[in-house]
């Protein structure tokens, strides 16, 4: 299938042999028009030349087209043009071919800029011209009305033509401009959307760590709970606390200590799904919200997997680690579910503390 590109002016129009015939119909010129122009043709090849003098004489008076033709050669180039179309309004083969030259003058005027006004003035100045030859040259009376009969539905019939044309012409760029409009409008759209969701994604993130703020815990663990309660699954809390974490600002620096909170949201991002909640909870305190994931099952497989990525950091530090199970069966709300495992997280710290405790003399 070709695409409208590559389509006649003919073809993209719908105008064939029939059609042609119609509009000769809709108004009325017949063989007796046909003959009568063809007859007035050789006066007409008498003044052809000063005729279209006379009719650049006035257009190039009018600013407006004055400025529109702008030079010396594109005014000859007109007037050539000019001198083609009279002759071929007297000669009597209006066909196809006939029509598809007024159809390229429609789209030729749009191109360059010729408003309808200025066009129809250009006609209407023609016809004039052409209507003062046939006065001072037909041979009687009948000729001449039989002339000027003809001429005008001929002319009539190629404004049409030009108009049509000049029409579909605005209707595409309309067509055209109406795409762009629209795959505009979808791309701020999705623009829009990207935005939204990089600031949402802002507004939910904690800078320092990458992991989700505390902002939004509530919902997002609320949430997980919900829908772990439907499936009849496990969802494990994690809490982690840096240990003797102002100890490590105090001996390496300020800088240093934020680099172990960087090293550690590194290490818990790398380790849990696409499914999992990881917070930073506040200042050295994180959670985890690991989805069908029971505490056993986080403590060998999450918290041992963290403790060797931790081995790993350049500013040695340890965690002491909290666990907290919902479900499968029992299912407390988010935030009893991390006092559970903040619980949790200070015996684990207690019994570190513990032995060293001990160890003191006297104690």
């Amino acid at each position: 299938m070709r695409v409208k590109t590559d389509e006649t002016l003919l073809e993209q129009m719908q105008i064939n042999e029939l059609e042609l015939e119609n509009r000769k119909a809709l108004y009325l010129f017949s063989e007796e028009d046909c003959a009568a122009l063809v007859n007035f043709r050789p006066a007409i090849d008498q003044c052809i030349d000063a005729l279209v003098a006379r009719f650049y004489a006035q257009q190039t008076s009018i600013p407006e087209i004055a400025l529109l033709i702008g030079d010396a050669d594109t005014l000859k180039r007109l007037r050539s043009a000019q001198r083609r179309y009279i002759l071929d309004l007297f000669s009597g083969h209006y066909d196809l071919e006939y029509v598809n030259n007024r159809l390229r003058i429609g789209l030729v005027h749009k191109r360059i800029g010729v408003e309808p006004k200025l066009y129809l003035a250009a006609v209407h100045s023609l016809k004039q011209l052409l209507r003062e030859e046939i006065q001072a040259r037909a041979a009687n009376a009948v000729e001449r009305e039989a002339t000027f009969g003809a001429l005008d539905k001929l002319m009539q019939i190629d404004v049409t033509f030009v108009f049509e044309t000049y029409i579909r012409s605005l209707v595409s760029e309309i067509a055209v401009a109406k795409d762009r409009a629209e795959q505009f409008g979808r791309n701020m759209e999705r623009k829009v959307q990207e935005r939204t969701l990089e600031l949402q994604k802002i507004a939910r993130t904690d800078p320092m760590t990458g992991l989700l703020n505390v902002r939004h815990l509530g919902e997002i663990v609320t949430r997980d709970l919900r829908a772990a309660e439907r499936r009849g699954e496990a969802i494990s809390a994690v809490y982690i606390d840096v240990d003797d974490f102002k100890q490590i600002n105090d001996s390496h620096g300020h800088q240093k200590g934020d680099e172990v909170l960087q090293f550690l949201g590194a290490a818990i991002r790398g380790i849990t799904r696409v499914e999992d909640s990881c917070f930073r909870y506040g200042g050295d305190e994180f959670c985890a919200f690991l989805i069908n994931c029971e505490a056993d099952s986080a403590r060998e497989v999450f918290v041992e997997a963290l403790n060797a990525k931790i081995a790993e950091s350049e500013v040695p530090f340890s965690i002491s680690v909290g666990i907290a199970q919902a479900g499968p069966t029992e299912f407390p709300d988010a935030f009893r579910l991390i006092g559970i495992a903040d619980r949790a997280m200070y015996e684990d710290k207690r019994k570190k503390k513990a032995p060293r405790a001990e160890a003191v003399p006297g104690s």
